[in-house]
């Protein structure tokens, strides 16, 4: 009778000999001290305030502000509440990283494809601009486009082109729609517009790759999907149509939309900067394609176009939009330089709201938390746009 060996049971592992467990009572441990710290902090505060007779909490930003702002996106005037001075700034914040960022893109990625142009005038140009300006200090830059504007004849010795847009000491003056919050939503609506289309040019593609079928009138869809938000924003505002343009009167100019010198400076500053740095990442972007694509593009006879829209760009994407997102970070975060040319920015205004108040703890926390959420904002933006072009692998 053979013999049968009992089966042999592995020894209990105590508790702190258990990697998983003692990484979550480390990690534990860690967010008790953080939270005690933090507490600690928060107290200290509130007792060092209290020694000084100074109060503390959101409470003032119903106060009234006791100061003008030079420019304002919203209506503000003396008196209004601190909120709305904050308000203010996070709207300008917001509208000037817009279109810089806008702005800043089309030259980049202009500039980047022109580094690797064939003509070597046009490739030495786009280098020349990009060693300059990603060379200098954005401070400097941004102090230059100011004096700039500043120095400038007056209205009635304006620089003109066409006679619609005059260049002089106030700023530069052109002509805007006379319903300037309809023509925002309208762009609003546009930007939108090619947000679907987009999408929906995914979905055809996805369907034609699965069934071999393409969808009928795909392109006829994508311009009514592109369209249709805006017209009929355009339509149900009363379909307005008047545009206001500048006309000199005594010494300035009455009507159309006047652009201020502290704006421009800090507009001018951030997005040739910046597209110096977007320009690199498009041409390494462009740059990291493969060779055999190229070459199998070349021999099957694609234009040099069609091997950039349909082979080097969809790959580049994936190597572009992750550093792309951290230059448009770092050019919303770089608007605090405005402070500099008196551009009544978030910072800025910040700065002025904690002079008059006294409540340094509370509008320096609500200006970082404003920050950062636009910052994160952006940041969530480019992680879905970075799954929407990349490229399934078998």
């Amino acid at each position: 009778m053979s013999h049968i060996s009992p089966l042999r049971v592995a020894p209990a592992v105590p508790p702190w000999r258990n990697p998983r467990v003692r990484a979550i009572v480390w990690q534990t441990l860690l967010v008790l001290v953080l939270l005690a710290l933090a507490v600690w902090l928060v107290t200290n505060a509130r007792r060092a305030l209290a020694e000084r007779g100074m109060t503390s909490g959101l409470g003032f930003l119903l106060d009234p502000a006791q100061f003008a702002l030079g420019e304002a996106f919203f209506v503000f005037t003396p008196g209004s509440t601190y909120l709305a001075a904050l308000a203010v700034g996070v709207g300008n914040t917001v509208m000037l990283s817009l279109v810089s960022v806008i702005t800043a893109t089309v030259i980049g990625v202009a500039l980047g494809f022109a580094r690797l142009s064939r003509n070597a005038l046009v490739a030495g140009l786009a280098k020349a601009y990009v060693e300059a300006f990603r060379n200098t200090p954005q401070l400097v830059q941004i102090v230059f486009w100011y004096s700039f504007f500043t120095l400038l004849p007056g209205p009635r010795q304006s620089l003109s082109c066409f006679g619609l847009v005059f260049a002089s000491n106030r700023g530069l003056t052109v002509p805007a729609p006379e319903a300037g919050v309809v023509f925002l939503v309208v762009l609003g609506m546009l930007a939108l517009g090619a947000v679907l289309a987009l999408l929906f040019a995914r979905l055809a593609d996805r369907h034609r790759r699965r069934t071999g079928r393409p969808w009928k009138l795909v392109r006829a869809i994508e311009c009514a999907v592109f369209l249709l938000p805006a017209l009929a924003t355009w339509l149900a505002s009363g379909a307005p149509f008047g545009w206001s343009v500048p006309e000199l009167r005594g010494f300035n100019y009455v009507g159309g939309a006047t652009l201020a010198p502290e704006f421009l400076a800090i507009y001018f500053g951030l997005s040739f900067y910046i597209a110096a740095f977007i320009a690199e990442i498009v041409r390494g972007g462009l740059v990291s394609v493969d060779a055999g694509q190229i070459e199998a593009a070349n021999a099957i006879g694609l234009s040099r176009a069609d091997l950039y829209r349909k082979v080097m760009v969809p790959q580049a994407l994936r190597v572009i939009i992750p550093p792309l997102a951290a230059q448009y970070v770092s050019l919303v975060k770089n608007s605090s330089l405005g402070v500099a040319v008196g551009y009544p920015d978030l910072f800025s205004i910040s700065n002025t709201a904690l002079t008059y108040s006294g409540r340094t703890i509370e509008v320096l926390s609500i200006m970082a938390v404003i920050y950062l959420v636009l910052c994160l904002a952006i940041g969530a933006a480019a992680n879905v746009v970075n799954r929407l072009v990349q490229i399934p692998e078998r």
